[in-house]
């Protein structure tokens, strides 16, 4: 399935329905005269959007840019009221930011599952006859049009964490071993095409990762695929920085590091400053002492956060790694 998450749709109520012209001949004593007995017509149906955890992207409204509801139905004769239209509702994943496209104000975050939002009223119903009977009335009223609106929907996925890293750093590797997350994995860049999530389970508990494409220089300039994802990590609690440690580019780790570093502060000083933790990864091909390795990296950099030495493929130094990020997620709720 085709991963979308941004896309801008046109979103239609239903028409009211008008009221009726009809009259019912009565024959008195004196005079024929005529009744009024025309009915209202049928409120025009609304449109909901509504939150689900079963869904994980936005590829409906791709391919179905118009969401309308029924049109509500005309008053008849002898009082009878015009069928209301049917109410549409959408669904949509949990993580919508729903937005006026004409104002660019953003209407509502949808962030949790079963919440829902009338997006678009129905056109009240027009007024039949039989409501003017105080005289011989041909008045009735026409339905009002359904509130017609252009929205955009913006997709921000919901985890926990959220891993960063270089192409080829380890992050898939790392998801489908801690959870049941199946990511392409390959020895070649940008084998993560768009995000992935994951529910780990600890003990009792679970949280949830995100693996989004690597980061490469100038990403916040639109190079690469990763900045274009970088919004799904906004709502994480804690950020993973995913470090390949493999002989062949040690040289590079601490440019690597501080470049992915400043990409996120040029893309939001917001995402930068959150909680983040080092993992050095692939330690199973490093023959001399990773655990001192790393240390000089992490001192180098004058690194005041936790940093932790796995080997993803070889699920050497995950529990530990997944019992503190669990930990972290927990009391973070609590807070």
């Amino acid at each position: 399935m085709k991963f979308i998450d941004e896309v801008e749709i046109s979103v239609l109520a239903g028409n009211g329905g008008s009221g009726c012209v009809s009259f019912r001949k009565e024959k008195t004593r004196l005079l024929r005269r005529k009744i009024p007995n025309g009915g209202d017509g049928g409120k025009g149906g609304d449109v909901y959007l509504v939150s689900d955890k079963n869904i994980n992207t936005l590829t409906y409204y791709h391919y179905h840019r118009v969401i309308r509801s029924e049109d509500g139905k005309n008053g008849k004769n002898n009082f009878r009221k015009g069928k209301e239209g049917k109410d549409t509702v959408q669904t949509v994943p949990v993580g919508t930011r729903v937005f006026d496209r004409r104002t660019g104000e953003m209407i509502v975050d949808l962030a949790d599952h079963h919440q829902s939002i009338k997006i678009a009223e129905g056109g009240s119903f027009g007024l039949g006859n039989y409501r003017f009977r105080t005289r011989r009335s041909n008045r009735c009223t026409l339905g009002k049009p359904g509130e017609k609106k252009k929205i955009f929907l913006e997709l921000r996925l919901l985890a926990d964490v959220g891993l960063l890293g270089t192409p080829n750093s380890g992050k898939s590797t790392l998801i489908r071993q801690i959870s049941s997350a199946k990511p392409r994995v390959a020895n070649y860049p940008f084998t993560t095409l768009f995000p992935h999530l994951g529910v780990v389970n600890v003990n009792n508990g679970k949280f949830v990762v995100a693996d989004i494409p690597g980061l490469i220089n100038g990403a916040s300039k639109g190079v690469g695929l990763g900045i274009n994802f970088l919004k799904h990590l906004e709502r994480c609690s804690i950020l993973l920085h995913i470090v390949d440690i493999s002989p062949e580019i040690q040289s590079s780790i601490i440019k690597n590091i501080k470049m992915i570093d400043s990409e996120i502060f040029s893309y939001k000083s917001s995402l930068f400053k959150k909680k983040r933790w080092i993992v050095f990864n692939k330690i199973d091909l490093v023959k001399e002492d990773y655990e001192e390795i790393a240390s000089k990296i992490v001192q180098n950099l004058r690194w005041r956060e936790k940093y932790y030495t796995i080997s993803a493929i070889e699920n050497i130094g995950l529990k530990d790694l997944c019992k503190d990020i669990f930990d972290y997620v927990e009391n973070t709720k609590i807070q």
